[in-house]
């Protein structure tokens, strides 16, 4: 499969990127704000839901026009700890503006309060076999009733 590379400048466009960064992994250390600059950025291992065998891709995420990050349940002097991504939820607030929620296994979170949203993903090149695929109980559970 080719690289993937989206960009997300709306609330529906982040739902679909949100998907594909679903089960992201990724440590403490690979998180940046860079104020001056306002941008937040990370880099994940995400986990490829569209190929045959379970594999896992480097991959890096950033927003820009970035007013503030604010974090929550994440012990931030732990860079080696990992973390995994869930989703990325967006509520607006005073159209365009809004807060993207990064949304972590465990309770952690991370809110980075928006101008407007400009995100882009993309997929950077080296690709590796997972060692199993991600596992949701509760979805798992639900498709069984």
């Amino acid at each position: 499969m080719d690289l993937l590379r989206l960009v997300a400048l709306d609330p529906d466009d982040l739902a679909v990127i949100s998907t594909h960064l679903q089960d992201s992994l990724l440590r403490v250390g690979d998180i940046v704000y860079l104020p001056k600059e306002r941008r937040f950025a990370i880099q994940t291992r995400r986990y490829d839901w569209e190929a045959d065998t379970p594999q896992r891709r480097l991959t890096c995420m950033h927003f820009e026009h970035v007013k503030a990050v604010r974090v929550r349940g994440i012990d931030q002097t732990d860079k080696d700890a990992v973390l995994n991504l869930l989703a990325i939820a967006f509520e607006e607030r005073d159209s365009p503006s809004g807060t993207a929620t990064l949304i972590f296994a465990d309770g952690g979170a991370i809110q980075v309060d928006l101008e407007c949203i400009e995100m882009q993903m993309k997929d950077t090149g080296p690709v590796w076999a997972a060692e199993s695929r991600p596992q949701h109980e509760d979805l798992q559970q639900a498709e069984r009733l």
